[in-house]
């Protein structure tokens, strides 16, 4: 990045060729870019050196107004200093802002990421879930990690991210923290989600996502053949109460079509009698809060009845004691093996 800047002071002429002194303007060029102001005073054209950019002359009048361009240039001077020690992206506007003491309030990546995962845990029942704002802490965390390496910092200001900055992170996130291209995508969204709130903001003036694209796919996923869920659904060799209790679980999902998260929230509150005059779950799906009317198939309904007197359930007046999701997946792959099933 060029940090270099040229100052010159010329003469403005006034409109309609009026006679008389012109005022003294100051332009400041960074990389062809031109940031002007005026300096306040003003001189005769004819006693004005364009080449020098001072007045002409040994008068006091002359050498005060000079005296005055020479501690103006030195200010402009200890401006782009202080840009550079700031490690601040130095342009003509810039420049002149930290001159003119006109700079606007610097916004820095890992602060306003604190602030949205402040406010995300603040609203944990009220739009966000637990797992959402652990999902923002890990990428906190990586995004740390990642300064730390690449730049020795903890932060950065937000008008500094640029192409490179995403791609490199997006490496780093693969070859230091071995994500996956899936778990990449996701933490690479949640910056994204963070540079469009500048953007909407217009604390960042060009996107830098602008020439980024993804290029992870989307795993192809397998589905369970009827043989497979009756293999699970009648295995013998399960004997192990935990391992009954998850099987029994999964199970219910598959002839519900819900999810961990919703079978874990369902209450025996939302199992009410349906237009048949059979048993259905009226409930609402956690992740979009649309209503879900799903009828329980005998195999469901056996299930629920054989956990009605359940500790866990009457406690909670939960339908089913639904374990954590680690311990779940766990489970499950010993479920797999039992019932001679591919995992």
């Amino acid at each position: 990045m060029k940090s270099n800047f040229h100052l010159l002071f010329y003469l403005k002429g006034k409109k309609n060729q009026q006679k008389g002194p012109d005022a003294i303007y100051m332009r400041i060029t960074v990389n062809c870019k031109r940031a002007e102001i005026s300096t306040g005073r003003d001189c005769e054209p004819t006693r004005w050196n364009s080449h020098a950019g001072r007045c002409i002359g040994t008068k006091e009048e002359a050498r005060t107004l000079n005296t005055y361009l020479d501690s103006l240039q030195h200010k402009v001077k200890i401006a782009h200093q202080q840009l550079v020690d700031a490690g601040q992206n130095i342009t003509a506007e810039s420049l002149r802002n930290q001159f003119t003491g006109e700079t606007k309030k610097s916004c820095y990546l890992m602060q306003l990421l604190a602030d949205h995962n402040a406010k995300v845990k603040a609203l944990i029942g009220n739009g966000f879930e637990a797992n959402t704002l652990k999902g923002y802490k890990t990428s906190e965390k990586h995004l740390t990690g990642f300064l730390q390496k690449e730049y020795g910092k903890t932060d950065i200001e937000i008008s500094q991210l640029n192409h490179a900055f995403i791609t490199g992170f997006e490496f780093y996130l693969k070859a230091d923290c071995k994500c996956s291209g899936v778990s990449a995508a996701k933490y690479i969204k949640h910056l994204k989600k963070i540079v469009n709130h500048c953007l909407a903001n217009r604390w960042l003036t060009e996107n830098p996502f602008i020439n980024y694209k993804q290029t992870v796919k989307a795993k192809q996923r397998t589905f369970l053949t009827q043989q497979e869920l009756d293999a699970i659904t009648n295995s013998k060799k399960i004997t192990i109460e935990r391992l009954q209790h998850v099987r029994d679980i999964f199970v219910f999902c598959c002839y519900t079509g819900l999810s961990y998260a919703n079978v874990k929230k369902l209450k025996r509150s939302e199992i009410g009698i349906g237009m048949d005059g059979e048993k259905w779950i009226f409930t609402s799906r956690q992740k979009t809060d649309t209503s879900s009317r799903i009828p329980l198939l005998p195999v469901a309904l056996d299930i629920l009845n054989r956990y009605q007197s359940h500790p866990q359930c009457d406690n909670k007046e939960a339908l089913l004691p639904v374990l954590s999701n680690q311990k779940m997946n766990a489970y499950l792959k010993e479920i797999a093996d039992l019932s001679d099933v591919l995992k």
